[in-house]
């Protein structure tokens, strides 16, 4: 329906801005907000960015199916004496 990048893309894209805006917010700014420590912000949110990429990963390897591959189906023959 909408236009994008289709769905296994645009969790990496979210991760990616979270770890920019946080990579920003810690090493490249000299603001002094009152009350927060803007560069605990930026930690915590590359922190959240880098965990949400290996959740993403992991989740995308488990879904993976291999195109061409051969589903063998074998029938289990259990019986009890």
């Amino acid at each position: 329906m909408g236009g994008g990048p289709p769905w296994p893309l645009r969790p990496w894209g979210s991760c990616i801005i979270l770890i920019a805006v946080g990579a920003i917010l810690t090493f490249a700014t000299d603001w002094h907000a009152k009350g927060v420590n803007l560069d605990v912000v930026g930690l915590i949110l590359m922190s959240v960015g880098i965990i949400g990429v290996a959740v993403f990963t992991s989740v995308l390897r488990r879904r993976r199916v291999v195109p061409g591959a051969t589903i063998i189906e074998e029938e289990r023959r259990d019986h009890l004496t």
